[in-house]
């Protein structure tokens, strides 16, 4: 009888909360967000998110099928939860079309191409959300503002304003509205209050661990109060700029990825603060006024590379005597 030796790529850690179970806590922590967003915008925002999960599933079925896979790997929610991602990441009154194309290019594309779950360099939300941002940059920059607003048709994020010089605080806007989400931007990303709520939980239950979040949003908060005042240096409001836009929802569900962020909490930190880094000099310097997608993504190619310096001891490693 002969005996069939697998050899796989590490990290071999075996642990008895599984992935699936990790991916649908992980699903339902953003469910509050997803209930604010429909709440603040309306039932558009509920069809945009449905649009966008069923797709993904769908497309993740037709993949496993054509690559003569197992098709129940589909239940392990990580298809659900990229949908929800790039839902979350769209604008509500987006025509149905947008999330269809979107998820399916993170499925196929952004995941499916690298070998399914667990062999994607990328996030396969934010590669999809990349790619409706390069095709379509109309229909994702099209902002509605909450639904009891005066002017519940067209606006511009808070972060879109301040760019184009306009001191939103100032002009009537508090920072409860942008706390509660009571402002134009993204579906999940608005409702701060929500996804904190979400993202507790994941902490006290440790399915995510402080590193990135806090070196996160820290290194923003520290670069914008430093460098992105309108007054000089160590002027700028740092609480708005952790507030708007979608840093939250970005550090919290999206940069800590099991599969694209390093693995060793040095390596976190590392990763943390450059998506911090290159949010701030994207929104400082670029033409499109938010930066999280596109510094989680590039961070996301550095992974590699900073596992590579920064991994963790091995079992049983003994420090080296000097």
């Amino acid at each position: 009888m002969s005996e069939e030796l697998i050899v796989a790529i590490g990290p071999h850690i075996k642990d008895k909360i599984s992935t699936k179970h990790i991916m649908w806590v992980v699903a339902l922590s953003l469910m509050p967000a997803g209930c604010a967003g429909v709440f603040i915008f309306g039932m558009n925002s509920l069809l945009v998110i449905a649009t966008a999960v069923i797709t993904a599933v769908l497309a993740e079925v037709l993949v496993l099928a054509m690559r003569k896979k197992d098709i129940g790997a589909v239940f392990d929610g990580s298809a659900v939860l990229t949908g929800l991602l790039l839902a979350y990441n769209l604008p509500p009154q987006s025509p149905l079309w947008l999330p269809m194309a979107g998820s399916l290019f993170a499925i196929v594309i952004g995941k499916q191409v690298f070998g399914g779950l667990g062999h994607n360099i990328f996030n396969p939300a934010l590669s999809g959300r990349a790619f409706l941002m390069i095709s379509w940059p109309a229909y994702m920059t099209t902002w509605h503002n909450p639904r009891w607003s005066v002017d519940a048709v067209t606006s511009a994020t808070p972060l879109a304003l301040y760019k184009h010089g306009e001191a939103i605080i100032a002009k009537g806007a508090s920072y409860w509205d942008l706390f509660i989400g009571n402002r134009g931007g993204c579906i999940g990303e608005v409702c701060v209050a929500a996804l904190l709520a979400g993202a507790a939980y994941l902490l006290i239950k440790k399915y995510i661990s402080w590193h990135i979040p806090a070196t996160y949003i820290g290194s923003v908060a520290l670069l914008s109060w430093a460098f992105n005042g309108r007054s000089g240096l160590f002027t700028g409001d740092a609480l708005f700029f952790t507030l708007a836009g979608g840093l939250v929802l970005g550090a919290f569900f999206m940069a800590t990825d099991y599969v694209t962020s390093p693995l060793s909490s040095q390596g976190k930190i590392i990763f943390g603060i450059g998506c911090g880094a290159l949010t701030f000099l994207i929104r400082k310097f670029a033409g499109y006024p938010e930066g999280v997608s596109y510094a989680i993504l590039i961070m996301n190619a550095l992974v590699p590379l900073i596992d590579r310096y920064a991994f963790p001891k091995w079992f049983g490693q003994l420090k080296r005597e000097r």
